[in-house]
Formats: C-alpha cells, sequence, structure tokens
C-alpha cells in the first residue's frame, strides 16, 4: 500500500489536513534513533555528543526549507505549543506598549483559545472576519491596527477553507507604520504547500507542525526572528534550545520531522501542481452533483472545501467513513453548530450545515477522487436525512 492508504486496510485517505500517514522511509528514520542512537545531546560522551550535532544538522534541513538560520529554529512538541509560546512571547515583550492583540476569527483554536483568556487578563481582542469568500485582507488590518497593538496574529493558510491570508503584506504594513506590534503567523497547514518566508517577509514568529507533511505527530518548530529581542523562555530549566525551551530533546520526532522534510522537498514543485490539479479535478467532478456548491475561495493546493446543502456533514462523513473514504467536516456539527469559521462565512443555513472538506497529499490520486464522488452521489441517493 502507498503512503496514501496507510490508514487502515482499503482506505482512501482524504483528509491529510487533519494529519498525513508516515512514508516508511520517516519511520525507519525514526526507528534508527530510538535503537541505535539514543544518546541524551546533552551528555558529554560521544554517544551523547554525536546526537547534539545530529539534532542540529536535523534543525539545518527544516530551517532551510523555511529559508531561515538553523538558529532561529527552536522545537516544540506541535503547533498548539508554538502558537501558545508565540503569544505569551509577544504579550510578555509588549507589555508596556499596550493590551490590544489582532487576529482573525478563523484562526485555529490554538490562538483563539489563548486571546479568550487573555481577554480575561485585560486584554481587547479585534477578530477580523472574512468575506463570504472566506478571504482576509491587509486593509482590514489597517483599520484594526493601534498604537497600543501589541500582537497581530494571522494564519497563512486557512485549514478549513484553503484560504491564504496575506501575511507578507501585513508585515509591510506594520514596517510602515512604524508600529510596535510583533506579528506572528501559524503556518502549519502552509508549510510546504505554499510560499513560506519568514525572513523574506518580515514575520517576528512562525509555528510549524510536523505531522501535516508526512512527519510524526509530537514535535513541532518555533521560528523566532532575530529582530525578536529578549524572548521570555517558554520553559525554564537545563536550557536546551539556547535556553528558551528546556527539556530533552526528542530526537526521534525530530529525525522524522527533518526527514520527512526531505522527502517533500524531492520533486517539490510536482507533487504543489499534482495536489492542485487533484483539487480541481475534485472540485469538477463533486460540483456535477445536484445541489454541491464550492465553499470559500481556497486557492491552496491541498484543500477543497464543498457543500453537499440540506446534508448534515456529520452523516456524510460518518457514512463515508464506513465505506473507507476519510474525510471530514468543514462544521463541527455538535448539536447543529457550524465551526467557527464557516459560522463567520455567514452562508446560509442549508449550506453550513452540508460543509466538507476534502483535503491530498501527493499520494493521492484521480482513482481516490472518483470513489469520493461514487460515494457522495450515493449518499444523496440512499436520502439520508435533509435539513
Amino acid at each position: 500500500a502507498d503512503a496514501g492508504r496507510q490508514c487502515g486496510e482499503a482506505v482512501i485517505y482524504l483528509d491529510n489536513a487533519a494529519t498525513t500517514p508516515v512514508p516508511a522511509a520517516v519511520a525507519d528514520t525514526m526507528y534508527d534513533v530510538l535503537t541505535h542512537h539514543f544518546g541524551n545531546p546533552s551528555s558529554q560522551y560521544p554517544a551523547g555528543q554525536e546526537m547534539k550535532k545530529a539534532v542540529e544538522d536535523w534543525r539545518a534541513v527544516i530551517a532551510g526549507a523555511l529559508h531561515c538560520p538553523p538558529e532561529r529554529l527552536y522545537f516544540t512538541s506541535c503547533g498548539t505549543e508554538s502558537d501558545n509560546w508565540a503569544i505569551q512571547a509577544a504579550i510578555w515583550q509588549g507589555r508596556h506598549t499596550g493590551k490590544h492583540i489582532i487576529t482573525t476569527a478563523v484562526e485555529h483554536s490554538a490562538v483563539l483559545e489563548p486571546c479568550r483568556w487573555l481577554t480575561q487578563q485585560g486584554y481587547e481582542v479585534t477578530y477580523l472576519k472574512p468575506d463570504r469568500a472566506g478571504r482576509v485582507t491587509v486593509e482590514q488590518v489597517a483599520g484594526a491596527l493601534r498604537d497600543d497593538t501589541v500582537l497581530v496574529s494571522m494564519m497563512l493558510v486557512n485549514n478549513e477553507t484553503g484560504c491564504i491570508f496575506p501575511v507578507a503584506e501585513t508585515a509591510q504594513l506594520l514596517r510602515d507604520r512604524k508600529s510596535h506590534a510583533l506579528l506572528h503567523c501559524d503556518a502549519v497547514q502552509g508549510f510546504l504547500k505554499v510560499p513560506c518566508e519568514p525572513e523574506v517577509w518580515g514575520v517576528d514568529m512562525m509555528s510549524l507542525s510536523a505531522h501535516k507533511l508526512g512527519g510524526p505527530k509530537g514535535v513541532g518548530a518555533l521560528y523566532i526572528s532575530e529582530r525578536f529581542r529578549n524572548v521570555r523562555p517558554l520553559l525554564p530549566g537545563g536550557g536546551q534550545e539556547r535556553g528558551l525551551r528546556s527539556g530533552t530533546e526528542a530526537t526521534a520526532q525530530i529525525a522524522g520531522f527533518a526527514r520527512a522534510v526531505e522527502l517533500r522537498l524531492t520533486d517539490y514543485d510536482a507533487k504543489i501542481a499534482h495536489m492542485a490539479a487533484l483539487r480541481d479535478y475534485c472540485r469538477e467532478r463533486l460540483l456535477s452533483i445536484p445541489g454541491m456548491v464550492p465553499v470559500a475561495a481556497g486557492t491552496a493546493p491541498h484543500i477543497l472545501a464543498m457543500s453537499l446543502a440540506g446534508y448534515p456533514s456529520a452523516n456524510i462523513v460518518t457514512d463515508l467513513g464506513a465505506q473507507g473514504i476519510c474525510i471530514s467536516a468543514g462544521s463541527a456539527c455538535h448539536q447543529g453548530k457550524a465551526s467557527h469559521v464557516v459560522s463567520a462565512l455567514g452562508l446560509d443555513k442549508r449550506t453550513a450545515a452540508g460543509v466538507i472538506r476534502i483535503s491530498f497529499s501527493p499520494e493521492n490520486t484521480e482513482t481516490d477522487v472518483d470513489a469520493l464522488y461514487e460515494a457522495l452521489k450515493a449518499h444523496q441517493a440512499a436520502r439520508f436525512p435533509m435539513l
């Protein structure tokens, strides 16, 4: 079975925005580290020093893909940790400047929840709402920016709609305004799918996660610009990660992260083109189903949001899952409530209820899309409950 089908027997996996299969080459790399190169990088004997050098080599691989110096990249346990660290570090840096934060209404919960907690500590948060196509503009940021703004947090690619947000333009805006605000970008869905250059753009912090691109769960990274002075440590302790994130390095996970990056970079342009073509093919096929409508104007190559209007997405996901086809509900469908992303789009009730997300990897094929098409047609024909 290829990497796109390792989620069980005969499974068609089209939920790569949730997580991705781990290729055998990545698993083999991790196994080798776990069993033969298990030294603690802080130990002074050769086995430890060997791993210390290896961690720095792996850091350089990932930093190279991000087009930044290796010393600007700090390993974390996941994207959520990276987001939380960035937000806490930014408000600490700006504690004498103000208590205003700008973010979008459609960020991942790893950004929205810390912001919610900060409102209980006296912070004011401005949430930029997307238009019906899912787009957020730099003009919205400009209109919300204040002298007391300490942080702007904007994702690179929305995980439900595939919309790409104007991160580079926002960085330029902050420079033009000579703002004291720091810019954080959650690039978990964007890294190695769309251009991602924090150094060139002028982003202060950028969050990454390994398991969105064929790496293991349990490891992420945070880019911190050299312009960001006096970074508050996330975890004081033994001094790992240059004193900013203490704790023994997760060497096997870091090795897997780096190997996954190497694999994604091999024939990178062809892989991106393949996913984009597959997304377009899928959109064309699904739109031939009566009642199927597009959702948002996402242009990321790997995410497609659609709606089988009137058919609850939770039922669709469950039905297709029983047939071995893995997609996700764009709406959380908890007690009939849409996700915060779908709600922000202002869709009518029937369209919002039927939102589904299909997300691709380089290993997916048109055959996978054809199977999805047939399953959705059958679901509709079976007259499942409608709204």
